[in-house]
């Protein structure tokens, strides 16, 4: 799993919430999370080494906030238009991830958070009440705890 988000800015950092909620949690020997804070082409590696990839970024899309949309992407065109201050280095590393020999088997899970956010690290209500729905969602995604080669989902 690969949490993507600033959390110094509230709702923004949603991605890195969810990641660091779940590694709380018993997880598969198979998963890994990884804390991709606001992205970069660090996480190329990363990315590439992983046999499937469940990316969870805030994205502002008019959307109440919390709503959750599960996407399957092939290219950055294919991402929310309006994912949120670290859009350009994130779709620019998922279009350099795309272009190796081995494409991604990528789920993107984009959160709508409001656009009107302030500095803060803690989420605001509305996004704080859907993490418990949120998490589920994104567990429900998880493989068996069976051990697979390599499958690492961050």
């Amino acid at each position: 799993m690969l949490g993507i988000g600033n959390v110094l800015m509230a709702d923004e950092g949603v991605g890195v919430h969810i990641v660091r909620e779940l590694e709380k949690t018993p997880l598969p020997p198979n998963v890994e999370c990884l804390d991709g804070g606001t992205g970069g082409f660090q996480l190329l590696g990363p990315l590439q080494e992983a046999d499937r990839i469940l990316l969870i970024d805030a994205c502002v899309d008019g959307q109440p906030a919390g709503t959750v949309r599960r996407l399957q992407p092939r290219f950055s065109s294919d991402y929310p238009r309006t994912l949120t201050a670290h859009d350009i280095g994130l779709k620019d590393l998922l279009d350099a991830a795309y272009l190796t020999d081995r494409p991604l088997n990528l789920t993107l899970f984009a959160i709508s958070i409001d656009p009107l956010q302030g500095v803060g690290t803690e989420l605001r209500p509305a996004l704080a009440n859907q993490l418990p729905e949120i998490l589920r969602m994104v567990r429900d995604e998880l493989p068996c705890s069976e051990p697979a080669a390599n499958l690492d989902v961050s």
